[in-house]
């Protein structure tokens, strides 16, 4: 079994399209988010994305509050490299990437792209 940072790592860079890709919603500002704050707010995730059942309630939260607060495309892009960043060398599973895959609708978010660990952070917009 994986150790918990590395579910960390997974969960992170599993849900960087949720928040990277939500670009075309925003209007561009100077970046505000850091990658100290993508871990902190998708922490609560870890769970979920690794075992299934029940978003937990801190898990959308947090969901919803980097997805506000990723306003700018620099924003977006520091996002996605972050997340991308944490999960290299990470092993996960297809249904991993599913439940990460899932959690935008589970969220109350509706985004209409793919999430993928596959994502080219420059094309973030």
């Amino acid at each position: 079994m994986a150790s918990s940072v590395m579910l960390m790592k997974l969960v992170t860079g599993c849900i960087l399209v949720l928040v990277c890709l939500m670009g075309s919603a925003f209007v561009s500002t100077k970046a505000q988010v850091t990658c100290g704050t993508v871990v902190s707010d998708l922490t609560p995730c870890i769970s979920y994305v690794s075992y299934g059942g029940a978003v937990p309630t801190n898990c959308c939260n947090g969901v919803r509050t980097l997805y506000n607060a990723a306003r700018s495309t620099a924003d977006r892009q520091i996002v996605c490299k972050c997340l991308k960043q944490a999960v290299s060398g990470i092993t996960y599973t297809r249904y991993q990437l599913g439940f990460a895959a899932g959690l935008p609708a589970k969220c109350g978010l509706n985004i209409p792209y793919q999430i993928s660990p596959s994502t080219d952070c420059s094309r973030v917009q």
